[in-house]
């Protein structure tokens, strides 16, 4: 389901969103080298990703339902390693 280079990071934050949201499709991709110099990019070089998913979880919900399924998925990643998360989440269907 995914494109870009796994870290463990990423790896870790695949796993967690597979496991919560079962997506029909989802492309998780790393921006951290577009944040160097910035506030949060911590040298890692996971730092900052982009999600696109698709899961049946998201039907019927709003972009705000949606997001916070996906931060609770995520957990304490958000706290501890990922300083930024780009976010769009659809139903299976939608553009």
């Amino acid at each position: 389901m995914n494109d870009d280079v796994q870290g463990p990071v990423a790896t870790e934050l695949t796993k967690r969103l597979e496991a919560a949201l079962a997506p029909s499709d989802m492309l998780l991709q790393n921006e951290s080298h577009q944040h160097a110099g910035h506030a949060g990019h911590d040298g890692s070089g996971e730092s900052h990703f982009a999600v696109t998913i698709v899961s049946d979880a998201f039907s019927g919900l709003n972009r705000l339902q949606r997001q916070r399924l996906v931060f609770q998925a995520v957990g304490d990643l958000m706290q501890q390693r990922v300083h930024a998360l780009r976010i769009q989440a659809v139903a299976p269907g939608e553009a």
